[in-house]
């Protein structure tokens, strides 16, 4: 805790629950924001961190539980009834006008007047004053869209500023921004924080929790795990607070385990011929250059937390998003990947993480979802024939066990398993010689993981390559020949079969240099 922040709290969350149909996103939440204090929210995928703020921000009304403001209750109806208390939020993509000056995106909604008219004299006078007392000096009139990502969210945090916001929430502001953008905005943050205003400052990302917070509460599976004061919780205790897996002993950040950075160092000779390999492999705000070597008919795991860039990497390799720097080579070729198209011709499939918004579409037939990609290689003036659709729906609903009670269902009617089961089928019937699986088994029973986890170990038996991507630590050891860790948008180390296990894991996972 800041040695200048009082006792009493700005903001209490007190008991906070949610539920929505058949989940329970928030059971009993508490949480204390102080002023002069940056509040760090940390937790995995599904912790609840999400709901938390809009609940802290009127977008939903809590089941039970309270907030106070000054010891005073309030139920925040909206955003901009939040926004009136003195709660103040800045998202991770900037909601403003970039076609409009930056003095007309801080005073939108409130601009200021004189004679009847707007006083843009005075509207651009101010606008430069709240941000030089962010230290920020930028000509205000100039558009919005001409600055980068980083003042941008300079311009949405001085809008907090006009209407001397109490509490200031930053949800995920630091995830498209490089190192130098990130300095900039902890540099302001902190700037904030003397002046005694309390932040709550969301991310998934180590050095910056450790680079900007004062307390630290971690949120696991709806529920609060703890809170605690920074310096206090070392990186692997974290980690382990984040994931709830038991970690038997501690290191200093910047280190690992000797078994750990022995096998780092020492990487086993190769058994497989290489397919895939990408070299300095990076994007701005998304990854760190990363070098990758995916052989052919291994299984090759990516671990880390959520945002440590396994998906920014595996979007990259299939041409969904496009690469600043690095190459790809696909048996020893040099390929430029504009579009997952040009992955896909080259013998690579990827089943995305997000399986209803990316993957599923829930209102067409298991047979229409099931051939999509094959139709998408093929182009659009080779259509598939319908008998051929049907005969390769029904071998491959047969062949992994999908139940349906006919190839015609709607895939949104099937379970959760049998829907990624589809979506693993859509790839196959393409025959690919590398299949990127993000996720794969996330929100699925465990009898389904277990028949997925086995067809796919079976498929590189055969030769396939697969890149598997899953935060179940246990999961990502079991069945990987090789595994790289990632850690806060970069590679950490790579680590052949058996010389990790859950607890060298996540000591990778929060140590930093792995060799040093």
């Amino acid at each position: 805790m800041n040695s200048s922040a009082p006792a009493n709290p700005v903001l209490e969350l007190r008991g906070i629950s949610k539920a929505f149909t058949g989940v329970q996103a928030l059971n009993g939440v508490s949480l204390n924001l102080y002023p002069g204090e940056v509040h760090t929210l940390m937790g995995q995928n599904g912790a609840g961190k999400s709901t938390l703020i809009k609940v802290l921000t009127g977008v939903y009304t809590p089941d039970h539980g309270q907030i106070l403001l000054a010891g005073q209750p309030i139920q925040p109806q909206s955003t901009l009834d939040a926004q009136n208390h003195g709660i103040s939020t800045v998202y991770q993509e900037v909601n403003l006008c970039p076609n409009l000056s930056v003095a007309e995106n801080i005073f939108i909604g409130r601009y200021p007047r004189k004679f009847g008219r707007i006083d843009w004299a005075g509207m651009t006078a101010q606008a430069s004053a709240l941000l030089e007392r962010m230290q920020i000096g930028i000509d205000v009139t100039l558009p919005l869209a001409h600055y980068p990502l980083a003042i941008q969210q300079m311009v949405a945090i001085s809008r907090s500023l006009l209407v001397s916001a109490k509490v200031l929430i930053l949800d995920e502001p630091t995830s498209s921004l490089d190192e130098k953008e990130v300095d900039l905005l902890f540099s302001v943050l902190r700037g904030l924080r003397e002046q005694g205003m309390a932040i709550l400052f969301v991310t998934h990302f180590l050095d910056q929790t450790y680079a900007i917070s004062d307390r630290i509460t971690v949120m696991r599976n709806g529920e609060r795990e703890g809170e605690y004061l920074a310096a206090d919780l070392s990186r692997v205790e974290l980690v382990n607070k984040m994931v709830g897996a038991a970690v038997a002993t501690e290191v200093a950040a910047g280190s690992a385990p000797a078994s750990a950075t022995a096998a780092g160092k020492g990487a086993e000779p190769s058994r497989f011929q290489s397919f895939l390999r990408a070299v300095g492999l990076s994007r701005k705000g998304a990854l760190q250059p990363m070098d990758l070597d995916i052989r052919q008919g291994e299984l090759l795991g990516l671990a880390g937390l959520l945002g440590s860039g396994r998906t920014e990497a595996a979007r990259l390799l299939f041409g969904a998003d496009k690469a600043d720097g690095g190459t790809i080579s696909i048996e020893g070729k040099e390929r430029n990947f504009t579009s997952p198209r040009d992955a896909i011709a080259a013998g690579i499939g990827f089943c995305s993480e997000d399986r209803k918004h990316e993957g599923a579409i829930l209102d067409l037939s298991v047979r229409e979802n099931l051939i999509l990609a094959l139709q998408a290689r093929l182009g659009i003036m080779r259509a598939i024939p319908l008998k051929r659709q049907q005969q390769l729906a029904e071998e491959y609903v047969k062949a992994l066990g999908i139940k349906t009670a006919s190839i015609e269902t709607p895939i949104g009617s099937l379970s959760g398993g049998n829907q990624q089961k589809v979506l693993l089928a859509r790839w196959l019937v393409t025959d690919p010689k590398l299949l990127i699986l993000d996720e794969p088994t996330r929100g699925i029973d465990v009898r389904a993981k277990q028949e997925i986890m086995g067809y796919v170990s079976a498929l590189c038996k055969k030769g396939m390559s697969i890149l598997f991507i899953s935060s179940e630590l246990p999961e990502v050891l079991r069945v990987s020949d090789r595994i790289v860790v990632m850690r806060d948008r970069k590679q950490g180390g790579e680590y052949p079969r058996g010389t990790l296990d859950e607890t060298t894991v996540l000591h990778v996972i929060a140590a930093g240099d792995v060799n040093a």
